[in-house]
């Protein structure tokens, strides 16, 4: 089965290739930092029976981040993700402003306007927008 034809299957929000993170803690405070920063869009949740984050998708400008809160068996680990954004400087200064650790402040870089960001739960966001490089 291809790509197109497995995508056919999927939810609409799938992508070929998604990030998958498993929060250490406080699944509720990432989402608002998603929400904050990304306007990301809630597309499934599903709890466990103490109201804690098993499993959740959200979508940022069409890509889809998955996710849930650690426990038992699923021990904790972070994700880098890069992410495609109109302006740059302005989605670095929302993360800032929701806690995040600047790793690379807004610049040109060669292939764009870029910058990056370190959340508290350690994943880290690398913002970039190709078509804002200097020529």
């Amino acid at each position: 089965m291809s790509a197109a034809e497995q995508k056919k299957t999927g939810a609409e929000h799938y992508s070929p290739v998604m990030p998958y993170i498993v929060l250490p803690n406080d699944a509720e405070g990432f989402i608002k930092f998603i929400e904050n920063v990304f306007g990301a869009d809630e597309k499934l949740r599903v709890n466990t029976d103490d109201g804690s984050v098993m499993h959740a998708e959200y979508s940022i400008n069409g890509g889809t981040v998955m996710f849930g809160q650690s426990g038992g068996e699923w021990k904790a680990f972070p994700c880098g993700m890069f992410v495609l954004v109109d302006d740059v400087a302005a989605v670095y200064r929302k993360a800032i402003d929701s806690g995040a650790a600047s790793i690379q402040e807004p610049a040109d870089r060669g292939y764009g306007q870029a910058a990056g960001v370190q959340d508290k739960w350690g994943n880290q966001w690398w913002l970039n927008n190709p078509e804002t490089r200097a020529e």
